[in-house]
């Protein structure tokens, strides 16, 4: 993450929100406004020199003095360190970096809306269903987790929508989400919004494969598990603003090769799921390889995310 991205916050609230589940509320410094954000919105925490992670934001877009995230400790060899550090130390009055907010999971309007989430996924559908409710578009949610105490905010906040709104499914309850019924019925100048672990994204994916194209929008935590790339050799890359020519070896990415050309870019994951690499694409194909375009996206060509994804010829133009 470049420096002239960060901004410094505080922790200055901390809950438990449910079994494995911590919401910090992170208030700026200097006392200044925090910068705006929209519904979908994810920022990067900046926890350690080496250690950056990502996460929803989930509490009000109105309120320029505070930000909150939900963070949902990994179980013990399943994550990649960020979880475990949020929870054993991150405590109230502790400092930190963190990014301005970057949207990959935009709020589109729409007359209606069914929003699925999994786990931790509804902390970027929070606000969504706020947006929804203001501006007077029907809504639903399905909700699942393990179990009903391991879901975060449904008590207080997803109550309050009441359970014709809110259909709350814990797993050890109701079994896997019968996803077949919320989503067997296509429903016309609807959208749908999920975030949840990959298996119940690739089964949402699944049941909607008779909706209309872009019906469907997700948000992964996590990238998508990726084939070889289609190109196996080595390819050119034409930066168009500084005027370099450089070659892209296999195994090795667009981004650190642009990066060792001498080229600043902001980044951040280096696994295609933040956005925060996003280029312009001004000439050549890209081979997307990342978790966040749409297929409309894809096909339109118009920009690609560095970290992960490659070239399908011998040559690409970007706007870098």
């Amino acid at each position: 993450m470049t420096e002239t991205a960060l901004l410094k916050v505080l922790v200055s609230g901390r809950v438990d929100a449910a079994d494995g589940v911590v919401a910090l509320t992170l208030a700026p410094v200097d006392g200044e406004p925090l910068p705006e954000w929209t519904p979908g919105a994810h920022i990067d925490l900046r926890l350690t020199d080496e250690l950056t992670r990502q996460y929803s934001l989930c509490g009000d877009p109105a309120d320029r003095d505070t930000w909150r995230i939900g963070v949902l400790r990994e179980p013990e060899g399943k994550g990649r360190g960020g979880s475990a550090y949020v929870h054993d130390e991150l405590a109230v009055g502790t400092k930190l970096a963190v990014s301005a907010p970057r949207n990959n999971f935009e709020l589109i309007k729409a007359e209606k809306y069914l929003f699925i989430a999994g786990g931790i996924g509804i902390t970027p559908i929070l606000p969504m269903i706020a947006a929804a409710e203001v501006a007077g578009a029907d809504w639903t949610l399905l909700y699942g987790g393990r179990t009903r105490a391991s879901m975060a905010f449904h008590a207080e906040e997803l109550a309050a929508y009441g359970d014709d709104r809110v259909l709350l499914r814990p797993q050890d309850e109701h079994g896997l989400l019968d996803l077949a019924a919320y989503l067997g019925q296509v429903q016309q100048r609807a959208l749908i919004y999920a975030c949840g672990p990959e298996p119940m994204l690739k089964a949402v994916t699944d049941a909607c494969d008779h909706w209309p194209p872009n019906a469907l929008r997700v948000e992964r935590f996590a990238p998508v598990e990726l084939a070889e790339p289609v190109r196996g050799g080595s390819f050119e890359v034409v930066l168009a603003r500084s005027g370099q020519t450089v070659t892209v070896e296999p195994g090795r990415s667009i981004l650190e090769t642009v990066e060792a050309a001498g080229v600043d870019v902001l980044s951040s994951c280096r696994e295609g799921t933040c956005g925060t690499c996003e280029t312009d694409v001004l000439d050549g194909l890209p081979e997307h390889r990342d978790s966040l375009l749409t297929e409309a996206e894809r096909a339109s060509n118009e920009t690609m995310f560095i970290c992960v994804s490659r070239c399908l010829g011998a040559q690409l133009t970007l706007d870098l």
